[in-house]
Order: C-alpha cells, then sequence, then structure tokens
C-alpha cells in the first residue's frame, strides 16, 4: 500500500515513466526521447527514493551541463517537497567545489583560473620563431579543448584527428607542440583552465585513497542528465567518483547527440547501456508536439530511430515547406508567417525562428522590425554581436574613418577568406566568415541610405536597426540557433535557410560528422508543438557576393513526409475556420463568439494545474484545445466532449474544473458595471 505522499509523486506518470521512477537498483540507463518528460522522470525518482528511505538527500549528486539547466533541476526539487537539500551543479563547478576544499584543509594558495583563454594561446604563438600568419586563434584554442575532452595526448593529436577527419588549424606536430607549452606555461604560472579543473580532481582521487574514499562517502546516489552530451574526460571523473558502486541513474536521448564537435561521445551512452548490468528504460511517449510534427522527425532519423515517439496531442496542421527566391524575400515571408500565425490570445513569445548559424539572423531581425514584431536573440547571440564584428566595429567606428574605404577592404579580405585553403574548413572558420559577411550586407545597406556616411553614423544606425521602436518586454519571438534551441520549445516554429551549406553545414564531410548535422535537424523540428514552418532561399547575398543555392539534401525525405501527411491534418492553417465549422458538432452549443478574458482564466487555470504537477502546462491541455474552448463556451460535460482534441481521460480528469471555469466567466461578463 502507498503512501500519499507516494501517490502525489507517481500521479500522472506514463507505464514507462512510472517504471523509470520506481525502478530498484541500478545502474538504470533512461533514453529519453524528445518531448518524453525526461526531467519530470530525473527529480520525481530523486523524491520517490528519498521518500522511501532509498537514499540520504544529503549523498545525492546531480549533474547537468549548465547552471540555468542544474538551477531548474533544484526548483523542481523543492517543488516536489526537497527544498535545497539535493546538490545539483555542472561538472565543472562540483569539480571546483571539490578542488576548493581539498586545498583548504591542505593550506594551499588557489591557482588563478584562466578566464581568457584566446589571448593566453595567442601569445604562445606569437612567441613561438616561425610561426604561421592568418592562424586564428580561436581555432586553435577549439582544437586543444577538443583534445582535452576526448583524453588526447600530444603526441596522439594527429592520428586521432585524422581519424576524427577534423581540419587542423596548424600542421599536427605544431598544434602538439603548442599543447605540450600550453600546458607548461599554465603549470609555471600557476594557471588552471576550466578542463584543468576536472583533471586535478581526477588525479586528487586517483592519488590518495582516502581523500577518495571521503568523498566517495559524501556523494553516494548519482544522477546525470543529458548523458549523450558527456565528453571522455567528464565520464573519467564521474567514473572515479563513482568508484566501484552502480547507483547511478542515466538519462539522455542518442537522437540529440550534437555536440560531437566540441569533443562529447555519444558513444558512451550506448555503450552504458549495453552493459550487462545495466537496466534499461526508453521513453517514447511525446507529449510536446504534434502527430505531424513527429512525422517530420521521424523522416529525417529513418525507419528504425525515427518511428519510435508516439504524440500524445492532438491532430495540427500539416507543416509547411516553402521556396523564397531570395534570402531578403525569406525574410519578409518569415515575417509575415509570424505575424499570420498570430491568434488572438497568443504571445509572440508563443513563436521561434530557428537558424543554423548566428549570420543568418540579421535579415530574419531587420524584417521582423519592418513590421513592428519585437524579437530577441536568444542568450544575446547574434553575427552582429559576435567577437570579430564586435572587433571589426570597433575598428570602423571612429570618427574620420573613411568608411566606404573601409568597407571595400572588408569585402576584400572576404573574397580571400571565401578563397580554398583560406580556413572554412573549420566551424569556426565558417561562422566568421558568415559573421563578416552579415557585416558587409549591412554597412553596404546603411551606405545607400546615407549620404554622408562615417563610422559614428555606422554605429548609430545599428543601434537603431538591432533595437527599433519595437516592444522591448519579455513578450517577444525568439531568435535562436539549432544548437541554442536544444531544451527549449514553442507552440510554432519557423525554421529558414535550410540550404545546402548550411543544413548540413559545409564543413561536414566525414559520416559521423554528417550524422550530426542530421540529429541537430532533428532536434530542432522537435521544438515545435503544434505547428512547423520550412524555408530556404534561391539565392543568398554574402558581403557583396549573390550566389546560387540549392536545398537542403534533408528537405527531400522532409518534402516526402509533408506529400504523405497533407489532407490527413483536421486543422487548417485558419484556426477561425475550423472553430466555425466545429460548431455543428457540438449538441446544443450556443452561438459561438471568441472570448479572450475566457481564454485567458483558462490558461490561469492551466498554469496553476501544471505548476502543481510539475508538468509543462501543454501537458495539462493543449492549447489549440484551449481556444476552441473558449470559443464555444460548452455549458455540459456532453458538450465539452464534444470539443475537437477533447479525450476521455481529459474529461474526466479536468471537466468539472473547466466546467466551473467557464461558469465564473460567464457570470463576470453578465454581471452589472
Amino acid at each position: 500500500m502507498r503512501s500519499g505522499d507516494e501517490d502525489r509523486l507517481l500521479d500522472g506518470l506514463s507505464q514507462s515513466q512510472l517504471a523509470a521512477v520506481t525502478q530498484p537498483g541500478g545502474p538504470l540507463i533512461v533514453l529519453a526521447g524528445a518531448g518524453s518528460g525526461k526531467t519530470r522522470v530525473l527529480t520525481r525518482r530523486i523524491a520517490w527514493r528519498v521518500l522511501r528511505g532509498e537514499t540520504d538527500p544529503n549523498r545525492v549528486l546531480t549533474l547537468t551541463f549548465t547552471r540555468k539547466a542544474a538551477a531548474e533541476l533544484r526548483e523542481r526539487q523543492r517543488a516536489l517537497g526537497l527544498r535545497d537539500r539535493v546538490p545539483a551543479g555542472t561538472f565543472h563547478g562540483i569539480a571546483l567545489t571539490q578542488l576548493r576544499q581539498r586545498w583548504t584543509e591542505r593550506r594551499t594558495i588557489p591557482p588563478t583560473l584562466l578566464d581568457r583563454k584566446v589571448r593566453f594561446v595567442a601569445q604562445l604563438c606569437s612567441t613561438r620563431t616561425g610561426s604561421r600568419s592568418g592562424v586564428e586563434i580561436t581555432d586553435v584554442v577549439a582544437e586543444i579543448d577538443w583534445a582535452r575532452a576526448r583524453l588526447i595526448a600530444p603526441e596522439n593529436y594527429g592520428a586521432a584527428a585524422a581519424a576524427a577527419g577534423r581540419v587542423p588549424p596548424l600542421p599536427p606536430d605544431e598544434l602538439a607542440d603548442l599543447m605540450v607549452r600550453y600546458q607548461q606555461e599554465k603549470r609555471r604560472k600557476r594557471i588552471v583552465d576550466f578542463d584543468d579543473l576536472l583533471s586535478l580532481a581526477i588525479r586528487d582521487l586517483r592519488a590518495d585513497p582516502d581523500y577518495a574514499a571521503a568523498v566517495r562517502w559524501r556523494h553516494r546516489h548519482f544522477y546525470v542528465d543529458e548523458f549523450q552530451d558527456v565528453n571522455p574526460l567528464q565520464f573519467a571523473l564521474l567514473s572515479e567518483w563513482l568508484g566501484e558502486r552502480d547507483d547511478l541513474f542515466l538519462v539522455g536521448d542518442p537522437n540529440q547527440a550534437i555536440y560531437g564537435w566540441n569533443g562529447a561521445d555519444p558513444g558512451l551512452l550506448a555503450s552504458m547501456a549495453a552493459a550487462d548490468r545495466s537496466t534499461v528504460v526508453e521513453l517514447n511517449d511525446n507529449y510536446r508536439s504534434t502527430p505531424q510534427v513527429l512525422g517530420l522527425a521521424a523522416a529525417i532519423l529513418g525507419p528504425v530511430a525515427g518511428s519510435k515517439l508516439r504524440s500524445h496531442q492532438g491532430d495540427g496542421q500539416t507543416p509547411t515547406l516553402t521556396s523564397f527566391a531570395t534570402d531578403k524575400a525569406e525574410a519578409a515571408g518569415v515575417a509575415d508567417a509570424i505575424r499570420g500565425a498570430r491568434n488572438i490570445g497568443d504571445r509572440w513569445s508563443d513563436q521561434a525562428v530557428l537558424v543554423r548559424t548566428n549570420a543568418q539572423l540579421v535579415l530574419i531581425e531587420q524584417a521582423l522590425g519592418e513590421l513592428r514584431i519585437p524579437c530577441r536573440l536568444r542568450s544575446g547571440s547574434g553575427p552582429l554581436r559576435s567577437p570579430e564584428v564586435k572587433t571589426e566595429l570597433k575598428a570602423i567606428g571612429r570618427d574620420g574613418i573613411d568608411l566606404v574605404r573601409q568597407l571595400e577592404e572588408l569585402d576584400e579580405r572576404l573574397a580571400d577568406l571565401a578563397s580554398p585553403g583560406a580556413g572554412q574548413q573549420t566551424s569556426s572558420g565558417v561562422d566568421r566568415y558568415n559573421n563578416l559577411a552579415a557585416l558587409s550586407r549591412v554597412i553596404h545597406e546603411y551606405v545607400t541610405l546615407d549620404p554622408r556616411p562615417s563610422g559614428p553614423g555606422l554605429l548609430a544606425w545599428l543601434d537603431t536597426m538591432q533595437q527599433g521602436d519595437v516592444d522591448s518586454s519579455e513578450d517577444a519571438v525568439d531568435l535562436v540557433t539549432f544548437h541554442g534551441a536544444k531544451g527549449l520549445e514553442w507552440p510554432v516554429v519557423h525554421l529558414a535557410g535550410l540550404e545546402d551549406g548550411f543544413v548540413p553545414i559545409a564543413y561536414a564531410k566525414t559520416d559521423a560528422q554528417l550524422q550530426e548535422e542530421r540529429r541537430l535537424l532533428y532536434v530542432a523540428l522537435t521544438r515545435a508543438e503544434r505547428s512547423l514552418h520550412l524555408s530556404w532561399a534561391k539565392e543568398r547575398t554574402f558581403g557583396t557576393t549573390t550566389t546560387k543555392r540549392q536545398p537542403s539534401p534533408l528537405l527531400e525525405p522532409i518534402g516526402r513526409a509533408i506529400s504523405g501527411l497533407a489532407g490527413t491534418a483536421p486543422t487548417p492553417p485558419d484556426w477561425r475556420a475550423e472553430i466555425a465549422r466545429s460548431r455543428s458538432r457540438i449538441p446544443g452549443a450556443p452561438q459561438a463568439g471568441t472570448s479572450s478574458a475566457t481564454l485567458t482564466e483558462l490558461r490561469q487555470w492551466r498554469s496553476r494545474k501544471a505548476r502543481a504537477a510539475g508538468v509543462p502546462p501543454h501537458v495539462i491541455l493543449a492549447d489549440q484545445l484551449l481556444q476552441v474552448i473558449a470559443e464555444h463556451r460548452p455549458a455540459t460535460s456532453t458538450q465539452l466532449a464534444a470539443m475537437p482534441g477533447m479525450r476521455p481521460t481529459k474529461l474526466q480528469r479536468y471537466g468539472a474544473e473547466l466546467l466551473s471555469v467557464l461558469e465564473r466567466s460567464a457570470e463576470a461578463k453578465a454581471a452589472p458595471r
């Protein structure tokens, strides 16, 4: 017999979620598909085991990859009654805490944490005899970081890079030598970087068995989120923390492994799942997206991996795929689509535009500004905010600068960067070129508008262009890259710039890189809840050069999937038309009339239910269903049951409360003022 608290923790879980929460022992590996409620499962498993006395909350360690994700886990745990007793943090954050305690105990002066790695490495490169000109230090730093994350020793770097299909920014022997000198110089100056935090934590645990035993006594129950993003260095530290124990819970999705370029090894998740002593639970119920959205996602992954997710949302719109003559026309078309997709009661923040690279956001940001649609660059990203563009603007934004001449020089450099062998085989090389090309384009636009162009005038114009006269509140359309969209979701998603060279990205050559690009598009597609719009441009301008573009080869299976879905979805793009047609199916329904006030009350009720259950609002009831209920205002259970998308389980669970909300809304509307 379960207690009331146990029932509360398990209420609303699917069978697979229930198995993941209550499965005894470990290691337990949860393969959680997109939108399947992985965070809900992770936090409830911790609470379940604490409640049953199987886990000491002070001995739990929950690991994730960002401070934001760690904060969300702590917040959810507090909502389940665990307060702040359960530690949650990043690998680097926990390692630093461990090292600080160690240094304090041993009365050791802590080393200095290196916060400007690019400058540090640049100084090493400049002091080397015969150093090469034109080498981008960011590329060098990225390669050092990749090798460190993969536990690759300098002497093995050349072979490992070749096997991974990487294009080193320096000859392999030179880069290996630089890796050695980088480590030596840090030791000489008593400086550590973030990867050193992990390496030093591992070293201390391996060097002192008594110390290792004390740390393992402190941390006994391990939970790791997004395990597909773990790299070998992080896994080595996790293994040292764990020791010989098996109290381990890992949650991840191999289909969302998109950080191999940065050192992550998705094979670690597969090997853990295949281990004899591991128990594997799969979460294949998607509570976020409509069947139409998941249909496109399945088409990208193929018949085996893509067919597993099952939608628990009602039918939605058939996704659209549109080609435009130019990139500027595409940006205007996306802006028009965003405006057209906004219905009464919707927020601008219900929509997002996703692109592969930051540089693609410039035209879209401008097009939205022209329609006075508020937008925001997620995490402050965007080509005009990139380091190389900021450096360029600092140089050409001064008074007295011949801006036209500076623009000509920028275009000449872009032409050099576009030439073969100019570094565009790397991710940072492509991003740098695209960002500078975006800057060139907007400067050309400014020069045509200002008869006396100047550096300060350019900066003032850019400030106006980026901020405009639009609403600067939090209600804004999100502009974000595919990578930046991971972990987020929106009711309506627009994927723009789906062209060969962007999707997949130009520098992806090996099978592993191309498969990661495929997974990245899958991540972008599965951010959409109910509506998905895809587009590409037949011509795109980079700086002053306009080039013909081809659609992404990945659009071929998407196009077939859309053709197969066409005519199967009962919801056309115009929701109002669907609402009008559905009136006849509701026995005794009152005359329809949109009530934004009623919709607001319904959404407030849904938010309260979602917070109490610890789930996203759409898990309670979908946005589209609330819209229909607000329009029809059913007065009886029979009328409510006739609403399109109202399933019997939802009616039984929420029917009485919904009717009560509608009744109160009607009374408030009828009350004299």
